[in-house]
């Protein structure tokens, strides 16, 4: 029997990996008194945690990652969006225009998973090895 645990904990663990920064500046400004900014980084975390686990590929095995993968990706911007603001906007010294390149890295999977699903992964039953 194939659970493909290891690729499930791949999913969960890699997103999760992805969000920690958020949960971890969330509560540094939290313990600095920056309520707001704190709040909105700790209510991102919750919301990504919350897509990691909602749109989960074994839950829709029929649907291209790519698809799956629109929530958390769109939570990863607004992460970004949300440190840009945190740390004094666009008008901040540090923040130019090339600091976007760093982020196109973060794509590279839309491009090797696009059409894949997880059912492409499960083992094929007898009758399907013979129907070629």
């Amino acid at each position: 029997m194939n659970t493909r645990q290891g690729e499930k904990l791949g999913w969960i663990f890699g997103w999760l990996g992805g969000f920690i920064w958020v949960a971890i500046l969330s509560a540094v400004l939290l313990w600095q008194g920056k309520w707001l900014q704190g709040a909105f980084g700790a209510l991102l975390t919750l919301v990504a945690i919350t897509a990691i686990r909602q749109f989960a590929p074994w839950r829709y095995p029929i649907q291209p990652y790519w698809k799956l993968m629109l929530a958390p990706y769109s939570l990863i911007g607004a992460s970004i969006l949300w440190a840009i603001w945190v740390f004094g906007g666009v008008a901040a010294d540090d923040f130019d225009a090339w600091s976007f390149l760093m982020l196109l890295p973060i794509f590279i999977s839309f491009g090797t998973l696009s059409h894949r699903k997880w059912i492409d992964g499960e083992p094929k039953s007898p009758r399907q090895k013979d129907a070629k």
